[in-house]
């Protein structure tokens, strides 16, 4: 047993076992993974309406028998005391509590039993080794952030040394600082890249900007993994240019599991081994494959801690053609919070915002990292950082195409900034609406 699974194993997680039951998963066939689907979310249901009390009072004298009738658990049922949401027979001695980042603007500390944390290990241990990489021994070149406060620190650091992974901090992406990351490429067999995906895409515009070819310095170096912010694009296509590895894209949250992960066939694979994935529109209602909407997850093993029909906060699309077997999301738009309110009460997707103005500013400027935010209805900020201050024909030009898209007058302002402003985790929200 290698030192990340026995580290497990000493601290009560099965990792064993999760793995096992997980293979059993994944060996089913169509009609199995069917009813498995059906078996696990009516069984964790039953399960919390008998031991948990506050899902019971959570559900009120509503019907069970129809799960599309469920009320939608949401972030703001859960800002009870831990305590008050442990099902019977668990306490803070025998489960896993952790703490979402906080990036939507509503950081949650929840709970998982031992082995719904591990089933999560086996999921992310099996989705990396769809691309050949072993956790547990390939040197992982982490960019991530990390708690600042000393215990915290301690605890990611220790965890780093046991899960074979060197951390590169992120909130100090000076020129100065990435300087130092090539010379630490340069002595380590890196094996892979994993971390926030604004970060290292500034890493790898900094390598362009100064003609460095990683893989030369860094030759053992396969496959790069991005998480925690969108991947767009134009950002893929420059990651693989620059690294010259593949570029894998992860989506997942720490209350539940891995939600989909970059499948070697090329598609975006949900995982429903371990939950159970429904879009919902604005009523709660179920939406088909091809619609967007609320991305709403039931967790299946979490018997500590109800995760029952979770809204994420994030909205997306089941692909059209998607199987049972082979779930796909066709696409992740964005965070449900991330919207633009106009004048006219209008609403812009905050992301499709960011995007056309990133599509511009990267085509004729120097920009390196922006964000937008609303301060008013129709007030508007611009942050970037850059080399160089943008030219009058460029602000100009951005002014231009952010009026066409909202088809609308507003205040733009656009400022350059020496460092962008980063959670205490390191992610960078790229829209932020402050009404």
């Amino acid at each position: 047993m290698n030192l990340l699974d026995l580290s497990l194993k000493v601290n009560g997680y099965p990792i064993k076992r999760a793995i096992s039951v997980l293979r059993a998963i994944q060996h089913q066939g169509e009609l199995e993974r069917s009813g498995h689907l059906h078996r696990r979310r009516q069984s964790i249901l039953n399960y919390h309406l008998e031991n948990n009390p506050f899902y019971r009072d959570f559900l009120g004298s509503g019907p069970v028998n129809d799960w599309d009738k469920l009320p939608v658990l949401t972030k703001a049922d859960l800002r009870l005391p831990l305590s008050k949401r442990l099902s019977k027979g668990f306490g803070r001695h025998n489960v896993h509590i952790h703490k979402t980042s906080g990036s939507s603007g509503h950081p949650l500390i929840f709970a998982k039993d031992k082995f719904c944390h591990a089933m999560a290990w086996a999921v992310n241990q099996n989705r990396f080794g769809w691309h050949g990489i072993d956790q547990n021994k390939d040197l992982q070149a982490r960019f991530y952030g990390i708690p600042l406060d000393w215990k915290g620190y301690q605890k990611e650091r220790l965890k780093d040394r046991l899960s074979s992974r060197y951390r590169f901090p992120i909130f100090d992406l000076s020129d100065q600082k990435m300087e130092e990351f090539v010379g630490i490429f340069a002595k380590r067999p890196f094996v892979y890249i994993n971390g926030y995906t604004s970060s290292i895409v500034l890493f790898a515009k900094y390598l362009e900007r100064e003609n460095i070819q990683i893989k030369s310095l860094c030759p053992t170096l396969t496959h790069c993994f991005v998480t925690s912010e969108m991947l767009f694009d134009s950002d893929k296509e420059l990651l693989e240019r620059v690294l010259q590895v593949p570029v894998i894209n992860e989506y997942g949250a720490s209350e539940l599991d891995l939600i989909a992960f970059s499948h070697p066939d090329g598609d975006f694979r949900l995982n429903n081994e371990t939950q159970y994935v429904e879009i919902l529109d604005e009523n709660d209602h179920p939406l088909p494959a091809g619609q967007a909407g609320r991305i709403v997850i039931t967790n299946f093993y979490n018997w500590a801690h109800p995760m029952i029909r979770y809204d994420i906060g994030d909205t997306g699309i089941i692909a059209p053609s998607t199987h049972i077997l082979r779930p796909g999301l066709d696409q992740l738009i964005g965070r449900t919070n991330d919207v633009a309110i106009l004048p006219d009460g209008k609403r812009v997707p905050g992301l499709t915002f960011y995007y056309v103005t990133k599509s511009l500013i990267e085509d004729n400027s120097p920009v390196e990292e922006f964000v937008i935010e609303q301060h008013q209805a129709d007030v508007f900020k611009i942050l970037y950082t850059s080399q160089r201050d943008l030219d009058r024909s460029e602000t100009k030009a951005i002014e231009g195409a952010i009026l066409t898209y909202l088809g609308q007058q507003v205040q733009l302002s656009i400022e350059r900034v020496e460092v962008m402003d980063r959670s205490r985790r390191g992610k960078l929200k790229q829209f932020i609406s402050y009404l």
